[in-house]
């Protein structure tokens, strides 16, 4: 199994398991990982997911043997689209989700760090976008979530020289939320998610919604959410449907 997942009441914790690895992405893990967000998503028990790795690495990304052994096109159409589709899963995920970062988080693990709703870091970790190292580029969406999060100047540093920083300076940057002692982000992670499961979950899913809507690709799916839900909840969407079902005029009365 190259993922486990354990759960503490209403808190599902995402372990990514390939730890003689490093927790590299191959495409047994990232179909796993998509298939496990599938089934989060439906879960109606759930308030918040915490994704972390076993070992020394949180992911260093992409398996690079797996990775080079796709050509072009089937990198593009698998590798590529299969990866976009799995960090916009994670990103859009209906509860609040924590990356527990606890070492290295490099490339494609550093996308998925990304795509959590925040991060928190062992003070051991490490965090890098060491793509041009090897010819290629972000591939995942970090090009974008990176600059947005810290800013284009420190995204370009780590772009284009592939060099690691720190958790002292991910904390400075704003890449993390928290460095904890060593050993200790687990704990601290689930703390947190503790925190977040004991409030009103639905007001919780709203609110990560809104916070969605900042970004201008994402305002119109927010919008039109929220405004349909609030209207299928007026009398006047009752009497729409019902009236639908029963083949007959409705008569809404503007509440």
């Amino acid at each position: 199994m190259c993922l486990k997942i354990t759960r503490f009441g209403g808190v599902a914790c995402i372990t990514l398991d390939r730890a003689d690895k490093l927790n590299a992405i191959d495409m047994t893990m990232m179909m796993a990982l998509d298939r496990a967000l599938c089934e989060l998503e439906t879960d109606y028990a759930l308030r918040a997911v915490i994704l972390t790795g076993t070992g020394r690495a949180f992911s260093v990304g992409a398996d690079i043997n797996s990775f080079a052994a796709h050509d072009p096109i089937k990198t593009w159409r698998e590798w590529i689209r299969g990866g976009h589709k799995l960090i916009d899963r994670l990103a859009t995920l209906r509860v609040p989700t924590i990356g527990a970062i606890n070492g290295f988080c490099f490339g494609g693990g550093l996308e998925l760090a990304l795509a959590t709703d925040f991060c928190i870091a062992d003070e051991q970790a490490s965090f890098a976008a060491p793509e041009v190292k090897i010819g290629t580029v972000p591939g995942w969406g970090g090009s974008q979530r990176l600059p947005a999060k810290i800013g284009p100047a420190r995204a370009k540093q780590m772009m284009f020289t592939g060099a690691p920083i720190d958790a002292s300076n991910a904390l400075a940057w704003g890449l993390v939320n928290e460095v904890t002692e060593s050993g200790m982000v687990a704990e601290r992670a689930h703390e947190i998610a503790k925190e977040i499961a004991i409030n009103a979950p639905v007001a919780v899913e709203i609110a990560k919604q809104l916070a969605a809507g900042m970004n201008a690709t994402n305002l119109h799916s927010t919008l039109e959410s929220l405004a349909g839900g609030f209207a299928k909840g007026t009398n006047d969407g009752a009497e729409g449907l019902a009236a639908f079902a029963q083949k007959r005029p409705p008569k809404f009365r503007g509440d």
